[in-house]
């Protein structure tokens, strides 16, 4: 039940997403389209990214740990690099609204979660959440939409449970390295008790859009374990690279949050 004096997300996500819409559709009568890769007028994905964003995934998903890999973390697979024109997408469809290059995406992660839940046919999906100021500004849960959407283009759709909540207010992990991203996530997120008998006892695979160092993937395992949930594996559209900064001597990251 909301809390007296504050509207159901749900209902500010169903609005955002309508007020998204008609907002475009208006654009479009003005604007000629943008492509959100390349942003070459004429078409919302040009041909030329089309291609690219082939190039940029793997020939079959496959393991795609992060280096080093944190304890507890589940094994994740990934469609492809987060790079060049994928990149791109997924940038525009979490920052700029751009929810119709999810047709794109979608295929990515559908052929992910097969890779990662083969050996687990009765696991069920479970997104990262975003946070509520995340779901205001945009409208909507933007892993949640995108892990259904692949869902349903699965031939056996395995359901998805949005049973993970944030706790408390994380900082913005762009600018940390591995270590504080961990620090900022321990103890971030719950699985309400509503989700909990359903989940007890359950094959459970998460779900994210990027992987950068693991660790929001980790702090989710996590917190899924404590509800007494099964978790198998994970499944990315896509991980980061990481290269070595000669400077310090370390990896540095080339990702977003993750």
């Amino acid at each position: 039940m909301a809390r007296a004096g504050r509207w159901p997300d749900s209902w500010l996500m169903e609005c955002g997403e309508w007020f998204r819409q008609a907002c475009g559709s208006l654009l479009d009568l003005v604007l000629p389209a943008q492509c959100a890769g390349c942003g070459a007028t004429g078409s919302p994905w040009c041909p030329g990214c089309a291609h690219g964003l082939a190039m940029c995934c793997f020939p079959q998903p496959r393991h795609a740990p992060p280096t080093p890999c944190p304890a507890g973390m589940p094994p994740v697979v990934a469609a492809g690099r987060y790079a060049g024109v994928l990149r791109a997408a997924l940038v525009a469809v979490k920052d700029d609204g751009r929810t119709d290059l999810r047709v794109h995406l979608a295929p990515l992660l559908c052929a992910a979660v097969e890779v990662a839940g083969a050996a687990y046919p009765d696991a069920v999906l479970v997104p990262m959440p975003s946070s509520r100021s995340a779901v205001r500004r945009r409208g909507e849960a933007s892993v949640a939409e995108l892990t259904r959407r692949a869902d349903r283009l699965a031939h056996r759709p395995r359901g998805v449970v949005p049973a993970l909540r944030p706790l408390r207010r994380v900082a913005d992990q762009a600018r940390l390295g591995r270590l504080a991203r961990a620090a900022n996530l321990t103890g971030a997120y719950a699985v309400p008790a509503r989700f909990v008998r359903t989940l007890q006892g359950k094959p459970v695979l998460l779900v994210d859009d990027v992987v950068t160092t693991g660790a929001t993937l980790t702090e989710g395992a996590r917190a899924l374990r404590a509800a007494g949930a099964h978790v198998v594996g994970a499944a990315v559209v896509a991980a980061t690279e990481r290269r070595r900064d000669s400077r310090r001597g370390s990896s540095a990251n080339t990702g977003p949050p993750g």
